[in-house]
């Protein structure tokens, strides 16, 4: 599904935006990350002690190593504000890699942070952190390392599944409700900042549902839980030590914690897993339509009352949507009894459910409400 209309997303500056999804970027520099964090209820008397004791065992460092990209490498070597593309472009890049006369490519290391969910060593973390990577290296909360396997990855959910089969008896955590999170509750992080090992912190839900303009299915917790480089992929815990988020991104002129880090909450998660697990690939339903919100003039054209829910714009030819009878000018106002407020709702709502799912629209047409069900259909291949 696309919304129609597209409006260019402003792109975030790096310096404000020091560690969005590459919070955990490859470096050929000593190995860095970074991602955020948090937990539920209220503080437990006398700390977080017995939560970090049962959970922290789960909590695993992973190192990955691949060759550089000469792009990459320039763009992360270079001095800040370096030129980099008129210089490749004038001087005909790629060249031979400085310190490799052969123009061999370097190997390239980065840091990161997953937790176990399996007694087989299913590991969830972030997709760009093991992303291209030629291999993968686990080190155990015991300190024992062991190689990984990348199972599968989703960009668009920043999630990864990863593999280990020489662990072991394993300690697992498992993953909570993140739709029951309140805006002030409590959360505790658990990550490796800087590669330094485990380290923990612990702050509160600072808000619900942040979108960061990074992908169409955006839907971040907010923490000001201190996350840092080398925490992506680390696990966000309430306060009955269940996994409700991932640590992904951080909100950072400087590079450092400033106390904004968002998590994919478990909900998210929990569905991209299951299915990374099954082939290593994530299958997204699909409607079929183009969208876009129902602004106050959209809503006065239409004699609405008010604005709200997502305006369908058009609809594909022999699609879902179309099958199901859905056509332009209705408003989609709620999926299976949930409310839809903006076009990223209806999206994630619907690519959150399995192909061949039926869904219950609840629409407006013609001014009239209407409900029809509509069996989604696979969603086609979206460019990164």
């Amino acid at each position: 599904m696309q919304t129609a209309t597209k409006t260019a997303r402003s792109r975030v500056s790096a310096l404000v935006l020091g560690a969005l999804m590459g919070a955990t970027a490859l470096t050929a520099l000593p190995p860095m990350l970074a991602a955020p964090a948090f937990a539920a209820s209220a503080m437990p008397q006398g700390g977080y002690v017995d939560l970090v004791e049962k959970v922290a065992p789960a909590v695993v460092y992973i190192e990955v190593t691949k060759k550089a990209d000469p792009t990459e490498y320039y763009s992360q070597n270079m001095p800040q504000g370096f030129p980099l593309d008129q210089f490749m472009q004038r001087f005909g890049m790629p060249m031979p890699m400085p310190g490799t006369p052969d123009g061999n490519r370097p190997e390239m290391h980065g840091v990161g942070t997953g937790f176990i969910i399996s007694a087989d060593g299913q590991i969830v973390t972030n997709a760009h952190v093991v992303e291209g990577a030629d291999k993968v290296s686990v080190t155990l909360a015991d300190g024992r390392k062991v190689d990984g396997k990348v199972v599968g990855a989703d960009p668009a959910t920043d999630i990864a599944l990863v593999r280990i089969e020489d662990g072991g008896a394993l300690p697992t955590v498992a993953f909570g409700d993140s739709t029951g999170l309140k805006v002030g509750q409590d959360v505790v992080a658990i990550g490796n900042p800087f590669g330094l090992g485990n380290s923990v912190t612990a702050g509160i839900v600072s808000a619900l549902g942040r979108d960061i303009n990074s992908g169409p299915f955006d839907n971040y917790i907010q923490t000001d839980a201190a996350i840092n480089k080398g925490n992506s992929g680390g696990p966000l815990f309430n306060a009955e030590g269940e996994v409700v988020g991932i640590n992904t991104a951080i909100f950072s002129p400087s590079g450092g914690s400033v106390g904004i880090g968002f998590a994919v909450p478990s909900e998210t998660a929990a569905k991209v897993v299951a299915d990374l697990a099954g082939d290593g690939t994530v299958e997204r339903g699909w409607l079929g339509v183009q969208i876009q919100p129902v602004t106050e003039d959209i809503a006065a054209a239409l004699g609405l009352v008010k604005a709200e829910g997502v305006l369908i714009t058009d609809v594909t030819a022999d699609t879902p949507a179309a099958k199901a009878g859905l056509t332009r000018g209705d408003i989609v106002l709620s999926v299976n009894g949930t409310a839809v407020k903006e076009p990223r709702d209806l999206t994630r709502m619907i690519a959150t459910d399995a192909p061949g799912t039926e869904v219950k629209l609840g629409l407006l047409r013609a001014g009239k409400p209407l409900d029809t069900s509509v069996t989604l259909g696979t969603r086609p291949e979206q460019p990164a």
